[in-house]
């Protein structure tokens, strides 16, 4: 199975304003409550406070507990074809399905946070893209895997059961070009790079830091990306559970192209909610030129060589 690559890229929508409603639940390790709780959650961020949000958002492992020994038992397969206009009726995974059904019903896109996925024997850490009509329009498979190890503090290797995805993802809204990433994708700006460079109006990432690496760079990082690329960027995490083998961070955010925080949360469940504004792109864009100004004489030029492959 293959995902478009980015050289296949056409020009991007034009972009405009939409609302983006973060979601940061507090799940559990009864699958069939997760996806009830998600979608509940997900009507409710698309009420949101009066104003209808377009691009709701799950956070990291919503159907699961967070963790490589939880990952094979909630695997599900999804069999995606990107060539091919995927059946939900069909669909092996019923966390498809659910999701499917509430995009649908809601009329809003939405990324479904992510999903341990089993393809033959291997199994991937994915995120899942529907858009209104409830079809399913991408995955994003964690390309980057965390394995840490800080003595005294914390061990954790994702590869010890996953599998890094291979592709670059992002879908064409009717409000712009999005660009996703899961959780230590943010930690590798070349994605965010070639994503801003390639029309991506935003970057999103479920995510689920923790309280170590939480605290030092959750902001640092997402700032980071929105201020090199001047675009929005977005991380969407679980609510704290203490009482679960893995404590996320919390505080999903929104930032925008000035790496001014537009919104945010606690550790608690709650719904965040942003308003992204394609002016201020341009704005900061023609402000601090420095697409224009950079300097391919001295240094590669990665997005050349990224849509190349040279």
């Amino acid at each position: 199975m293959s995902q478009p690559a980015w050289k296949s890229f056409g020009p991007a929508p034009t972009p405009k304003p939409f609302r983006l409603a973060l979601i940061q639940m507090l799940g559990s390790k009864d699958k069939a409550y997760n996806l009830k709780h998600a979608r509940e959650l997900i009507f409710k961020a698309t009420a949101g406070d009066g104003k209808k949000s377009d691009l709701v958002v799950l956070p990291e492992c919503f159907n699961s507990p967070y963790g490589v020994t939880h990952f094979p038992e909630f695997a599900e397969s999804i069999n995606f074809d990107p060539e091919k206009k995927y059946d939900i009726i069909t669909s092996p995974s019923e966390t498809v399905q659910a999701l499917s059904t509430a995009a649908k019903e809601a009329g809003i896109w939405l990324i479904g946070g992510s999903m341990p996925e089993r393809d033959g024997n291997k199994l991937y850490n994915t995120a899942t893209v529907y858009n209104p009509s409830g079809e399913l329009v991408t995955i994003h498979r964690k390309v980057h895997l965390f394995d840490i190890d800080i003595p005294g503090k914390i061990t954790f290797k994702e590869s010890e059961s996953l599998t890094g995805g291979s592709k670059l993802t992002y879908f064409d809204a009717n409000f712009g070009r999005i660009g996703l990433g899961i959780c230590y994708d943010i930690r590798f700006p070349e994605q965010a790079i070639i994503a801003a460079h390639q029309g991506c109006i935003a970057m999103i990432y479920p995510s689920a830091f923790n309280m170590t690496t939480g605290p030092l760079h959750w902001e640092l990082l997402q700032r980071a990306r929105a201020v090199d690329n001047q675009m929005y960027v977005s991380m969407c995490s679980p609510a704290r559970d203490m009482s679960a083998d893995y404590h996320a961070w919390g505080h999903s955010t929104i930032i925008d192209p000035y790496g001014i925080v537009v919104a945010t949360i606690d550790e608690n469940e709650g719904v965040v909610y942003g308003d992204i504004d394609p002016q201020k792109i341009a704005d900061m864009r023609a402000g601090i030129p420095v697409r224009s100004q950079k300097r391919y004489d001295i240094y590669p030029n990665l997005v050349e060589s990224a849509v190349t492959g040279k």
